[in-house]
């Protein structure tokens, strides 16, 4: 029961940290492409101005911080948590569907552009289903549930780790790590992204065989998380993922959701502690 509690509590805090910053930044940014770009894929725009959508994105964010302070005292405020992260998630992954998010000069999907930052949202996806505890689904369905995003992630944006143009595209990124900067040394442009793209492909492969044989779990959730972890570092190491006047920049926005596949990696954690019992 102790540790049901503390993986719960670490859920719950990493959802409020994310949507506190999330929303707050989503605010003071003002003009945010992604949300003018949602409004016109649901053909919005002309309804109501861009600002109004900003602040609209930004209460929602909020409203579910504070859902997520509330369920922490309150067990029975986690399931209507978990339904507006169902409904929170289904707006932007609906976007997937526009070719905007696909980049054309690599022949469009599945070569994934500023939809990177949209299919994060899966792992809210699948966090709701968690919280909503549905009955329909047995604690081994819930675990390969909450695999799918981080999977997802690690495949998608990890093949694309091959492509020049997303070498290209996380350069700054891992110059201005103190754990990643180093292998620029050694490798050049491509090879070192092509690394990157390789130990995420792993990764999978060896979660997958993990969750399917029940050995080694825990080591495998440790090193699944450690992208995750490296890539909140970027807060502090990239001086465009933060800003005195946004908190997060559009950058740092993109990096805060990896906290999503965390929470996605503890969920999996507690219930496989749970299933052993």
């Amino acid at each position: 029961m102790k540790h049901l509690i503390s993986h719960q509590k670490a859920i719950l805090i990493l959802l409020l940290t994310s949507f506190i910053l999330m929303g707050l930044s989503t605010y003071l940014i003002g003009d945010h492409k992604s949300i003018s770009f949602t409004a016109d894929f649901y053909s919005l725009n002309g309804l109501l101005p861009n600002t109004v959508f900003v602040l609209m994105a930004a209460v929602v964010f909020i409203i579910c911080a504070v859902l997520s302070f509330s369920a922490l005292n309150n067990q029975k405020v986690t399931l209507w948590l978990g339904y507006l992260l169902i409904l929170v998630s289904l707006v932007p992954l609906l976007t997937l569907l526009s070719d905007k998010v696909w980049i054309a000069s690599l022949g469009g999907f599945p070569a994934i552009g500023s939809g990177q930052g949209i299919i994060k949202y899966f792992a809210l996806f699948t966090i709701g289903f968690y919280l909503i505890k549905s009955e329909k689904l047995s604690k081994q369905q819930l675990i390969w549930l909450n695999f799918f995003p981080v999977a997802l992630v690690y495949i998608w944006i990890g093949g694309m780790k091959f492509t020049l143009i997303e070498a290209q595209g996380i350069e700054a990124l891992v110059k201005s790590s103190f754990l990643m900067s180093w292998l620029y040394h050694f490798f050049d442009l491509q090879m070192t992204s092509n690394l990157i793209g390789i130990y995420d492909l792993v990764i999978t492969l060896l979660l997958a065989i993990s969750l399917y044989t029940k050995r080694y779990l825990i080591f495998t959730l440790l090193l699944a998380s450690t992208v995750f972890l490296v890539t909140q570092t970027f807060l502090l190491t990239f001086s465009g993922s933060l800003s005195a006047s946004t908190l997060l920049t559009g950058t740092g926005q993109f990096v805060i959701k990896d906290l999503w596949f965390i929470v996605n990696l503890i969920i999996i954690h507690q219930l496989s502690s749970a299933s052993t019992l």
